[in-house]
């Protein structure tokens, strides 16, 4: 699918539109800065000690856990770890099938890490069919109403097929905004996915006001592939105005694609971010 410059700058055309191209406030509460643990998961995984050291050093104050094999290392540790750093997890991902078959482990570990939202990141291919959509679509509901019992609260993460797989000509996504309550089932938005996708940016993030928990900010190149936030095209301050950010309280940076040694590409989107808190 081929994407128009306009999804490549956010979706400028609609910031125009709404009268938001050039406001002087952001509706956003831009606060701390996070960073998704994927980025850097070959890092983590070899020395998380370190890698948290590294992330906290650079003015990071807070992560996401997700990828690097967090969920089998001592989550006690890790959390001694962020309390010495003064780093918080506010979330962390838990794939569908630990959700589905280790509950009460994946409640545990959220809350030892001091997460109060859980985060589904991923539905592998199986379940992006109309059939394999329409019985996990029930488990979502459950997850997130089993999280909340549970004290915990609960996002979907995006990517691009979300919106691209269409069966019967209604999305993966429109059928789970739909289908999953709105009060229970919240959103982290990859606003690269949905540019990636060819959907436009800013019109979702104002039709989902009311549900969006997080950003994850990663930047895209002219080509569509991911780079350090900063080092692309698309305009972030011109999102972070729009009405529909304004109840987002978390941005973690992100870049599933981030070149080795990894520390610079996440310093530059730590600084294009904190310029854009000042």
């Amino acid at each position: 699918m081929t994407i128009n410059r306009r999804h490549l700058l956010a979706g400028a055309g609609s910031l125009a539109a709404l009268g938001l191209v050039g406001a002087p406030a952001f509706a956003a509460k831009l606060g701390p800065i996070g960073l998704q643990l994927y980025t850097v998961r070959e890092l983590f995984q070899k020395d998380p000690v370190k890698t948290l050291e590294t992330v906290a050093g650079i003015g990071y104050r807070e992560v996401e856990f997700g990828g690097g094999g967090y969920d089998s290392m001592d989550h006690a540790m890790l959390r001694r770890t962020m309390d010495r750093l003064k780093l918080t997890a506010p979330s962390v991902h838990i794939g569908y099938d630990a959700l589905l078959g280790n509950f009460a482990k994946s409640v545990a570990m959220a809350k030892t890490l001091g997460a109060g939202t859980v985060i589904l990141p991923y539905m592998t291919d199986e379940h992006r069919t109309e059939a394999g959509w329409q019985a996990a679509l029930p488990n979502i509901n459950r997850f997130a109403n089993d999280l909340r019992a549970a004290g915990l609260n609960f996002a979907y993460h995006n990517h691009d097929f979300e919106f691209t797989v269409k069966p019967g000509g209604v999305s993966l996504y429109e059928r789970l905004l739909r289908e999953t309550d709105p009060a229970l089932v919240k959103v982290e938005l990859d606003l690269y996915w949905v540019a990636h996708a060819g959907e436009d940016v800013p019109a979702w993030i104002e039709r989902l006001a009311d549900r969006l928990y997080a950003y994850h900010v990663k930047d895209m190149r002219p080509d569509r592939s991911m780079t350090a936030v900063g080092a692309g095209v698309t305009d972030f301050a011109a999102l972070f105005r729009l009405k529909g950010s304004a109840g987002v309280r978390h941005f973690y940076v992100e870049n599933d694609e981030a070149p080795a040694p990894y520390i610079p590409d996440i310093t530059k989107s730590f600084q294009t971010l904190r310029a854009l808190r000042v």
